[in-house]
């Protein structure tokens, strides 16, 4: 059922409201206090129990009337509440940026350079946020820049793909596969260094990542030194029902009514199958000659299971793969790394993997 547009403000505002008071007690919340504000009971599932400070936020996500970011339908709506909740959960982390933009195909696409302070020429990852396709932006995913930025020492680069369902796939593809090679020709010019250019994002923007490898190994496009495939989305067809797919299909932040909501925008009426490798990586023939793989799953993630097997083909296909599972951890967790907790340590290791392969490594 389908919830009236006009209500959702004040509900935005209800959620916001929610999080900003958690924002400033989940970090001092004793883990004891925490489990009991969040109904008394640590929550194990699969083997995995979940993190003390997660369980909190999710039960204050359930308090507030939002119904999910498909609720009412409307995109517009939807964008706002993804901006308007991260924006709270800002890391507070100060580098140099710029806006600018860069050339796509159809026209040109917002960016932000994050510039680390450290003297010296360094790696550049371009970042494509995360968003199912449809909501996220620069704004959304501003503070997990920054943090990698300041943390790994590198050159970010923060894309504003077009989204659905005003530009369906494989727009969004098309245009992060422009902006890496446009990185690839204009690194110098940021002060980074041309031979170690990685790509990277969460959920969709994994997915999209993992995509600009395939895309370029097809078009002759030099390979990225390291992708960086946080929790994401490798395979969009609608039959799949992994194990996790169904012990995490609602009430861990990504739900499946949003899941296909965020699918049919992206897809319906392009033609193209949600199994299609153009969209589905997952579904590749071959996964061979593409970048090394830095490849991060959560315990309690509806897709855990699907990028777990991702990272296992790129593996059997001769692709060098570094694979973390944070086990206590749920969808989105390094957007709450401000919140503390498991988040912020898996955050931290993830942004330390970065900087260690990307430190020493030469573009192929």
């Amino acid at each position: 059922m389908t919830r009236d547009a006009s209500a959702m403000p004040d509900a935005v505002g209800v959620t916001n409201a929610a999080l900003r008071i958690g924002v400033k007690v989940v970090r001092w919340t004793p883990p004891w206090l925490k489990r009991l504000l969040a109904g008394g009971r640590r929550v194990t599932i699969d083997g995995n129990t979940l993190d003390t400070k997660l369980q909190l936020i999710l039960a204050t996500q359930r308090s507030a009337p939002t119904g999910g970011l498909s609720a009412t339908d409307d995109p517009e709506v939807a964008r706002a509440l993804v901006r308007n909740t991260n924006a709270l959960m800002d890391s507070q982390v100060a580098v140099p940026t710029t806006d600018l933009t860069i050339p796509g195909p159809d026209g040109p696409l917002r960016a932000r350079h994050y510039r680390p302070t450290a003297a010296g020429v360094a790696p550049l990852l371009v970042f494509l946020h995360g968003g199912g396709f449809v909501v996220g932006d620069i704004e959304s995913h501003d503070g997990l820049c920054r943090m990698i930025c300041r943390d790994a020492a590198i050159h970010v680069l923060s894309v504003d793909y077009r989204l659905a369902p005003e530009h369906k796939a494989p727009a969004a593809v098309d245009d992060c596969v422009a902006a890496y090679q446009w990185a690839l020709g204009h690194a110098a010019e940021l002060g980074a260094d041309p031979s170690r250019i990685g790509v990277g994002g969460d959920s969709a923007g994994g997915t999209l990542a993992a995509l600009v490898a395939l895309r370029s190994r097809e078009e002759g496009i030099p390979q990225p030194r390291l992708q960086v495939l946080l929790y994401p989305v490798p395979d969009l067809s609608a039959e799949v029902q992994t194990r996790s797919r169904v012990l995490f299909s609602d009430g861990f932040f990504v739900n499946k009514l949003d899941s296909d909501w965020f699918r049919d925008l992206y897809l319906d009426g392009t033609g193209l199958a949600a199994d299609d490798p153009r969209v589905s990586p997952l579904k590749a023939a071959d996964l061979s000659g593409l970048a090394p793989a830095l490849v991060i799953t959560a315990g309690f993630d509806p897709v855990r299971d699907e990028g777990n097997e991702y990272a296992a083909a790129l593996r059997s296909a001769g692709v060098t793969v570094d694979h973390r599972q944070f086990d206590a951890l749920t969808h989105g967790f390094a957007s709450m790394a401000s919140f503390g907790g498991g988040s912020a340590d898996a955050t931290a290791a993830t942004i330390s993997a970065i900087r260690a392969h990307l430190s020493h490594a030469r573009q192929s």
